[in-house]
């Protein structure tokens, strides 16, 4: 099974389209907007855990209606057209946050989550033309390709919008409020536009047997036969159990980083810059991975990137000046993208190659059960540490202070989930997944 170069450069360019909504909206913009405009004047306890329940709602959406999602695309070979709807589902969703007004912190939810169920969904579908355009040899080099063309094109977007919001002057803005919802269009373009090259460009390969009835029911059918097999491939729970712990602390890192960074003092421009670091720094460390997955080993390597994290959560509970926050960009730039890219593909090496789609909804599904944990774990650490912290009748410092201290508490609840999925994986024999998924490929 050979790609057309073509159709390679397409499945990448979709890293490239979408990884903006992660950047300028997950991870930069959302969060500090969040906090600062559609929830302004709201204590810094309480807006970082309506952003957590907020991260965790989208999440539960998703991982409801994947693997139901993954089966239909296999059974009609659907796999573009519901890469279409749900990223134009992101893509619509990504332009409504230019039209949320200040305070409407409820809409901001909405159309947050909604805009997060189109990212997701559409990286199911992403995913699994992944083990259908090239054969095991290449899987890590490619899918670290994609991821790092993901950083290159969502840090140079976020680097146009960052300077959109600094000097918004020079681009005819009155102001970096203007700037920060403008930027949101300027995601849905980005995504929209790219995102052609691979609908256009990839084909629709499916190896399982196309329905000549309803794909629906075809895929409810499939999902349930999967449950009944998956007894079966012993390694791949294991993997699937690991993954859900550290993939968790990934994502949360991700999304929840920056509304961490705000709420122990540090300015939104100091948090923009690191955030810059991660992505300039992971587009060559998401190159390095994928060569030294395939070289070296690939479970080992992303061990090493969940000791890096390990390593970030607490060092992040003790950091004090800007110059360690930029540290720690430079740490997560190292390991984020190894750690994504190199899981996809030790997951396509697992899994029968005649339901890719349906194997990766589950993939993605416990993905974001895992993400309901994580930020409202913060949350909630956030709340609690809080209330053992205050004492009677706090004055205004000591209110400040102490919010601050119970975001350090929120950060450090995180490092039990890399601990977990790194022992789990440690476990994991790939050869003996190998086995088990091409016995179950014969018999279906």
């Amino acid at each position: 099974m050979e790609a057309s170069r073509k159709s390679i450069w397409g499945w990448a360019l979709y890293d490239w389209a979408n990884s903006v909504f992660a950047t300028t909206v997950i991870a930069g913009f959302f969060p500090i907007f969040f906090k600062q405009f559609w929830s302004a004047g709201a204590d810094v306890s309480v807006s970082t855990a309506q952003l957590g329940f907020a991260n965790s709602l989208s999440s539960l959406l998703i991982a409801l209606t994947a693997p139901i999602l993954g089966a239909i695309a296999d059974r009609g070979r659907l796999k573009k057209p519901l890469l279409a709807v749900f990223t134009y589902l992101g893509v619509f969703m990504s332009a409504g946050l230019y039209f949320i007004e200040q305070g409407q912190w409820e809409w901001a939810v909405l159309v947050y989550v909604l805009g997060s169920l189109g990212f997701a969904g559409g990286n199911i579908f992403y995913d699994a033309m992944l083990a259908d355009l090239v054969p095991d040899d290449q899987l890590d080099r490619i899918s670290s390709f994609g991821y790092a063309l993901g950083y290159l094109g969502g840090g140079l977007l976020f680097l146009i919008n960052v300077l959109m919001t600094l000097q918004p002057d020079w681009f005819g803005l009155a102001g970096p409020a203007e700037a920060v919802r403008l930027s949101f269009l300027t995601v849905a373009v980005w995504w929209g536009i790219f995102s052609v090259f691979t609908l256009l460009w990839v084909p629709e390969v499916s190896q399982g047997t196309p329905t000549k009835g309803s794909s629906i029911l075809a895929g409810f059918q499939q999902l349930a036969e999967t449950f009944r097999k998956i007894r079966h491939l012993r390694t791949l729970f294991l993997f699937l159990a690991a993954y859900w712990f550290y993939i968790d602390g990934v994502g949360t890192v991700i999304r929840m980083a920056v509304d961490y960074g705000l709420s122990i003092g540090f300015s939104s421009s100091d948090l923009i810059t690191a955030l810059l670091l991660v992505q300039f720094i992971g587009f060559p460390a998401a190159l390095f991975f994928g060569r030294l997955g395939t070289r070296w080993d690939c479970r080992k390597s992303i061990l090493v990137g969940i000791g890096i994290y390990l390593i970030v959560t607490i060092w992040g509970t003790q950091m004090k000046s800007q110059f360690e926050f930029y540290g720690l960009a430079v740490l997560i730039g190292i390991a984020q993208g190894g750690v994504q890219a190199l899981s996809r593909s030790f997951y396509a090496r697992l899994i029968p190659k005649n339901q890719t789609a349906e194997y990766f909804g589950f993939y993605n599904t416990l993905g974001k059960f895992a993400a309901i944990i994580g930020p409202l774990l913060m949350g909630m650490t956030a709340l609690m540490a809080k209330g053992w912290l205050l004492g009677d009748s706090p004055s205004a410092a000591e209110l400040e202070s102490v919010g601050q201290e119970a975001a350090r508490w929120s950060i450090a609840s995180i490092s039990i989930l890399f601990l977990i999925g790194g022992a789990l994986l440690w476990k994991v024999d790939e050869e003996q997944g190998r086995t088990e998924a091409r016995i179950l490929e014969r018999h279906d």
